[in-house]
Parts: structure tokens; sequence; C-alpha cells
């Protein structure tokens, strides 16, 4: 099939390249000339495993790159929006984006005569496309959904570091239509996959996407809440949630305590969420307790580090792990950000290092000390706190060269055992 993509960020670099990797024509389209650049020279503007050796497979052969809207629309069958829905502190999500995508696309098939289905990708809350993308495609087209053309709603469920294997063994697929002839075009491109594949109206399936993080989001929190009672009561959590974890009615999936979650998706949705309800007047206090724990979670650890460093004025701690979860450069809400930052408000010399995200940091943080290298970093060091649960950390072993070897640890990464550490776990 013939596809056009809307926006080469992290889900339509990986949309785009993956349904191209199926055998279908993809033209992908954005605002940003070096991005454009970037995708046709088979680079990808992100990073994610497997993603750049499949971009270079099919860029320049049946995946493309464009600025341009007429060259996309006109030479496609099926558009899928995947442009940004930040939110505000409040929860209510930016539209900006999709509507200006929606407007542009609608513009461009009031030239078609074939029928065109435009399936939204991007994330947005329950009644956006029927109530927000729907009219706006209708007037900028003239014409009628449902009648001239499709509309539906795909939502993504994709693990930044694992997408590309996310979008090829996903665990189950959703489409969202309330034309039926949209729906079965959008199946017809997922024909060859073996996992459920759920048909519901678009509101549903806008639904589906809000429900699933902010449910895994709450198991998180509440492994937290559960980790930071048994830190108290000298209790294993880890133990304790192996053993909840057997239960198949819950599955040991997201239940490993920590620092908490961050990323693109999580805090944004759970935010979202929570504001969708303000707007049919309900108070949803799990979700609001959900942030609540998240974001009380590297005080907890900042807590714990004065306890062995009183006084932090003046003291060099390395901070392992800036991006907000392993195997990305991502550090979109990472929780090293507000340890960072309580660190520096302290007064102390923060020396950090990630092997992925330090460029993304340097632009949040300039003025820090960035090592080369894990070991670098605990030089003269007198505390160290582990914030990504990077493989590489499990086998750190120069603790030796601290000042004084204090280790806060927020992912439980290292094994204390054998050595001569002064060790902390967050929950543990």
């Amino acid at each position: 099939m013939r596809i056009s993509i809307i926006g080469t960020g992290y889900v339509g670099t990986v949309t785009g390249t993956c349904f191209a990797h199926l055998g279908n024509d993809v033209i992908c389209v954005d605002v940003d000339s070096k991005r454009v650049e970037s995708m046709n020279a088979g680079i990808p503007p992100i990073y994610e495993e497997g993603l750049e050796e499949l971009l270079k497979a099919h860029a320049g052969k049946n995946l493309k790159a464009t600025l341009d809207y007429d060259e996309a629309i006109a030479n496609s069958d099926i558009s899928f929006i995947c442009v940004p829905t930040p939110t505000d502190e409040s929860g209510k999500i930016d539209l900006r984006f999709v509507k200006e995508a929606s407007r542009s696309i609608g513009q461009r098939l009031k030239k078609k005569n074939s029928y065109h289905v435009v399936v939204v990708k991007s994330t947005v809350v329950p009644q956006t496309t029927q109530s927000a993308i729907t009219p706006i495609l209708e007037e900028a087209s003239g014409k009628k959904a449902g009648i001239d053309f499709g509309v539906g709603m795909n939502p993504e469920f994709l693990r930044e570091g694992k997408a590309v294997h996310d979008f090829m063994h996903p665990d189950r697929i959703v489409i969202g239509g309330d034309d039926p002839k949209a729906q079965g075009i959008i199946k017809s491109l997922y024909k060859g996959y073996k996992c459920p594949i759920l048909e519901v109206d678009t509101k549903t399936a806008e639904m589906i996407k809000y429900v699933s993080n902010s449910f895994l989001a709450t198991k998180i929190s509440f492994s937290n809440e559960v980790g930071n009672i048994c830190k108290r009561l000298g209790i294993d959590t880890y133990k304790v949630m192996e053993g909840v974890g057997l239960d198949a009615r819950i599955s040991p999936y997201f239940l490993s305590s920590g620092l908490g979650f961050g990323g693109s998706c999580f805090p944004k949705d759970v935010k979202a969420l929570i504001g969708k309800a303000a707007e049919v007047d309900y108070e949803p206090e799990l979700l609001k307790t959900v942030l609540l724990v998240n974001e009380h979670q590297p005080q907890m650890l900042l807590r714990l580090l004065k306890i062995h460093v009183p006084d932090l004025r003046g003291k060099r701690v390395a901070v392992l792990g800036l991006a907000f979860k392993n195997d990305t450069d991502d550090i979109r809400e990472s929780r090293a950000i507000p340890v960072i930052g309580s660190l520096l408000a302290e007064g102390a010399h923060v020396v950090a290092y990630d092997p992925m995200a330090t460029g993304h940091m340097k632009r949040v943080y300039p003025n820090i000390e960035y090592a080369k290298t894990a070991d670098e970093a605990l030089v003269d060091a007198d505390a160290c706190i582990v914030a990504t649960e990077w493989a590489e950390f499990r086998k750190l072993n120069s603790f030796d060269k601290m000042r004084k070897p204090v280790v806060i640890d927020g992912r439980k990464m290292i094994d204390p055992k054998g050595k001569n550490i002064i060790y902390e776990g967050i929950c543990w």
C-alpha cells in the first residue's frame, strides 16, 4: 500500500520505516529540512535498536522523506498523523501540531478524487478524533468523512529502546474507526500479524492508549510505595514483588521499585487522563497519587544520600545514568533531572555520565561536569547515585577510586557483596 507518514519524530520514524520493511511504499513528511535530509540519507533522527539498519535498507527505495505535503498526499492512499501532543501542567494536551497536520492533509484531499484514509497515531484524549480532527479535515477539504474519505485511530504501544521489535511483534493492534471502510483498509496493513486485532470506535481506541500507560504507571508507583515501606521495615521489596508477580492475575512486569518513571508517555498520558476526567467533572484520586508518588521518589533518594553525606556543599557526586531508561538517549522526564537539580541546590559538584544521553542533558545542565566513562565519573567522588538501569553499571568495580565510597542505587544495579562500599538502595 502507499502510505504517507506525517511527522518524523519517534513514532513517525519507527512507523514509517517498519511499514516500508513490510513492503509498503512510504513517504514521510516533516517541516524540518534536517530531519528530511537525515531520513533520505538512511540516518534516523532518533536512536532505536535496529532502526538504523532498517532505514538504510529502505531509504531511497520504498521509503523517502519530503517537505512537500502535496507530493506525499498525492502519492499515498493512507496517511498516519504522528506529530507530538505535549501536555501542560494541568494535563490539557496541546493539539496545535495535530490540527496543523489535519488542516494540511485536508487541503490536499480537496484535490484528490480517490478515497483516502487519515489515521491518527498521535496520542490524543478520547473524543479528539471525532470532535476536532474530523471537522478540520472536512472543512479544509470540502468533503464528507465516511463518504469521500475515511478517518481512523490506530494507537501505538511502542517501548522506547524496543520500538522496532514492538512494531513487528505487538501484543495487540487496536484499530479505531467510525467508518467500516476506513477500518477495513487500516486492518489490511496488518494482515500478516498473528496478534489479536481489536476493532473499536475512535474514542475507545484513544482511551485504550491512555488507560494502558496509566495502568503501567500505577504499577510502578504502587511498587515504589511498597518499596518505601519495605525499606523502613528491612524487607527486600524485590523478593516481595517476586512473590506477588507470580500471581497470574498480576504478572511480574512493571513491579520493580526504584527511582520512578519518566519518558515521553507515562507522565504526559497520566496527566492528560486526569485533565480529561476533570472535563467530565470527575476527580481521579488514584491517578493523581500515581504522579505524586513518582515526584517524591527522587527526594527519597536525596534523603538517603544525606544520611551518609549530611553536608553536600562542595562534595563531588557522580550521577550515573541520564536517560529516562536504558537503551535510549531520551531524557524527557528523566528522574536524573530532579536529582541533579536537588544536588546543585545543595551546593554539590555534579559529575554525570551516560553512554548515550549526555548530549541531550547538556542542554538542560550545560554547566555541570560530564565524564566519558562511569569509571572516570567515580574518581575522587564523595558519593555515587545510580539513576538509570544501564547494563554496564552492573559490572562497575572501580569504587575504590572514590574519595568516600557511598553508593545510593536508584535502580538496583549494584551488587554490594564483596565491594568495600557504603550501599543504600532507594527501596531495599
